[in-house]
């Protein structure tokens, strides 16, 4: 099996596996409890968030566990729209963002919140000067992914943290499900930056794991209420053995990163100069600074992006029609944003590429490519 769909999910690795398992066997009190258990539930809790803080830099205090980055991004969102709806009710995001984002700015819509949604050039990048032209008075929140899950533009949040000094009553939230360990975290974690979305199993860490990078000092209000865990940020009993998983989860990410985005960048590379020889291909993505390495997106214009997913599966292979949160449905929402014709924008697919491929995988996906094509072929002529 070639497994190209890791930014859908990522298999556990057996290391972080190893480290759940161990945890909920062994230390399965609540971190909230007064007794033995629970104390030590919470020690191991706050050296899993101490880890995470010193990999990125920051003060431990400003990891935030979570379930996940669609509960962040609502989180940070509403949050902000709920600490500062006295200050102003305008939010600026992307058009490119993904659903968590999306759906989340259209329900302030509805509750009578003013959302400007910024254009896209063909590469599916904002204009950071696009944003500084549509800022007011009455802003609140600049939320702009890091990377697209799409096609994975890298999108030019230095530049967006640059205009946003002279503002800084001003929320900035990056969405970074699809960044971390992808050779470009001090991008995030500048000091402009006020909150930060990341999610577990992007990076073989268990399903339903996730944090939130929160300044300090920046208002916002739980998006849930209970028993106060987390600072009274985000109640819930804790979820230990998998917050303790993510936090090995990405030391393994951080130690191999500098030959994982090596090894990357080469696969896709290969793959990129296979398929653009083909004369019913268009590639989308680019393989510069400013794409993410594992990110691949390509269409065989005339032959719908599901049909080519099957087909691969068929060999073992696996893909998927960009976006797995609307690869069901029929949203292409960043190639459409970048002026893609809607026939080529069907036609997509996605290859994301993780730390466990290798050049053979490429030169095997070549292999049954070069053969689909042939068949399909036939259909688009």
């Amino acid at each position: 099996m070639i497994y190209f769909d890791n930014s859908a999910t990522t298999k556990v690795s057996p290391e972080v596996l190893e480290s759940y398992t161990k945890v909920s066997e062994q230390i399965w009190g609540n971190p909230s409890s007064l007794h033995q258990l629970g104390e030590v539930a919470s020690k191991l809790l706050f050296q899993a968030r101490q880890q995470i803080a010193e990999l990125f830099g920051v003060l431990p205090g400003e990891i935030i566990f979570t379930s996940g980055g669609s509960e962040g991004d609502n989180w940070v969102i509403k949050g902000t729209a709920l600490a500062k709806r006295e200050l102003g009710r305008h939010i600026i995001t992307s058009s490119v963002e993904h659903a968590a984002v999306r759906n989340a700015m259209h329900q302030l819509e509805d509750l009578g919140y003013e959302v400007t949604y910024l254009p896209v050039d063909k590469q599916g990048r904002v204009n950071p000067a696009d944003l500084k032209a549509a800022l007011r008075p009455d802003t609140i929140l600049v939320s702009i992914m890091a990377v697209n899950n799409e096609i994975g533009t890298v999108q030019p949040i230095q530049e967006i943290g640059e205009i946003l000094q002279d503002y800084p009553k001003i929320h900035f939230m990056v969405d970074a499900v699809q960044a971390i360990a992808k050779g470009m975290d001090d991008q995030w974690f500048s000091d402009r930056v006020d909150f930060v979305v990341f999610s577990g199993h992007k990076y073989h860490a268990p399903r339903g794991t996730g944090f939130v990078y929160a300044k300090a000092g920046r208002q916002i209000v739980p998006l849930i209420n209970g028993g106060g865990q987390e600072q009274n940020l985000r109640s819930g009993t804790e979820n230990t053995p998998g917050d303790v998983a993510m936090s090995r989860a990405i030391r393994l990410a951080k130690e191999r990163e500098d030959d994982t985005v090596k090894r990357e960048r080469e696969i896709k590379q290969a793959i990129i100069d296979h398929v653009s020889q083909f004369e019913h291909v268009q590639v989308f993505s680019g393989n510069d600074a400013g794409f993410a390495p594992h990110i691949l997106c390509f269409a065989i214009v005339g032959v719908r992006g599901e049909t080519v997913v099957h087909a691969f599966e068929e060999h073992d292979i696996y893909i998927s029609t960009t976006s797995a949160c609307s690869s069901k449905k029929t949203e292409t929402s960043t190639l459409s944003a970048m002026g893609v014709a809607p026939h080529a924008a069907e036609s997509a697919v996605r290859v994301s590429l993780g730390d466990q491929n290798t050049m053979a995988d490429a030169e095997e996906f070549n292999r049954v490519f070069d053969e689909l094509y042939a068949g399909f072929a036939k259909i688009i002529n």
